[in-house]
């Protein structure tokens, strides 16, 4: 903002402080820099610059000079003192100015994905942050090896990559519960893509999930839940990959729709291994990774650190067990259905 646009209010009384001081070498009291903070404060609050403020601050003092009869060092003394007062008020506003807003986004954030508030107001505060609640959306969670927060290194670098990449192209990225977190339009794949790789580079380990993309606000709500729950599902079934879609997962929660039917099929299914010396665990390690492997024996054995003869012997323990042979087809489907709800319901950890 040019200096010329710089109202004569916040310069009150300036260069009569010069003169004062000049001429009595006096220093500024508590109550004059009180009075230069307040005014920085105005400035900042009603959106000033402060180069512009401390150049029109100068140029009062050019001004003011020529008919300063006392000491220049005075003069220059006093002119620190006023200006960084000024100063000092200023980025105290500036302060208060962030956190309010870093307190009105957090709010709004919590709102928008927890589904509360009246959604036409909850439609204007979205704008404010570049989203348009009528269109589509779609939300990706980032899992790190350690919580995130807004201050943390990786959000930061996250932000930035995005920033380069995209621009402002109505993206919304935040932490919540120390997850990442993007909001993107639903039509704009390669956002939520890229913010996923992203989090990756910069943190190896983490793991994204992307719900399906929703309309309206209570659509990135249900976007965000199928994220979470995809985020879930892929720590107990150790599921592979940096980037899970929820779209690709639909069979599991089908699958556990009706846990007690589920409960039911393990334990018919798989409670005969029960009785297996060492217990279950072995056995049905050895399905899942059988199952895994395409229900090819060598990659199987070689991932279990078995030999194939060691795998095939365990493989016609559980048909002895369970009377149903894992090679077979037609009755490979209930065993590994009954795997998949294993680990979704915890067994044998958790009783059923």
């Amino acid at each position: 903002m040019p200096e010329r646009d710089i109202p004569e209010h916040y310069l009150a009384g300036f260069a009569r402080l010069l003169t004062e001081v000049a001429g009595t070498g006096r220093r500024l009291t508590r109550t004059e820099l009180a009075a230069r903070r307040t005014l920085g404060e105005q400035a900042a609050e009603a959106g000033h610059n402060l180069r512009s403020l401390v150049g029109a601050h100068l140029a009062a003092t050019r001004a003011a000079w020529p008919q300063t009869p006392g000491s220049a060092d005075c003069t220059l003394a006093a002119v620190q003192q006023a200006v960084d007062a000024f100063a000092e008020g200023y980025e105290r506003a500036q302060r208060l100015a962030v956190r309010q807003e870093e307190a009105a986004r957090r709010e709004f954030i919590d709102d928008l994905l927890y589904g509360r508030s009246d959604l036409g107001r909850l439609a204007e505060r979205a704008e404010r942050f570049g989203l348009r609640l009528s269109h589509t959306h779609a939300v990706a969670v980032v899992q790190g090896p350690t919580p995130y927060d807004e201050s943390a290194a990786v959000p930061r670098q996250v932000e930035q990559s995005m920033i380069s990449r995209f621009g402002d192209r109505s993206i919304l990225l935040t932490t919540k519960d120390g997850r990442l977190l993007c909001v993107a339009p639903g039509d704009q794949d390669d956002i939520l893509t890229h913010f996923a790789k992203q989090a990756y580079a910069a943190a190896e380990g983490s793991r994204a999930a992307v719900g399906r993309p929703q309309p309206g606000a209570g659509g990135i709500v249900q976007s965000y839940e199928e994220a979470l729950n995809t985020l879930e599902l892929a720590e107990r079934l150790d599921l592979d990959g940096p980037l899970l879609r929820s779209a690709d997962l639909l069979v599991y929660p089908v699958l556990t729709r009706d846990r007690q039917a589920m409960a039911d099929l393990v334990l018919e299914a798989l409670g005969p291994l029960t009785r297996a010396r060492g217990g279950p665990r072995p056995l049905l390690e050895t399905l899942a990774t059988y199952f895994d492997s395409g229900c090819v024996a060598a990659e199987t054995a070689r991932r279990l650190s078995l030999s194939v003869r060691a795998l095939t012997y365990r493989l016609e323990r559980i048909h002895q067990l369970t009377g149903a042979d894992p090679a077979d087809p037609g009755q490979r489907y209930t065993l590994q259905t009954a795997v998949i709800g294993a680990r979704l319901l915890d067994w044998p950890d958790r009783e059923l």
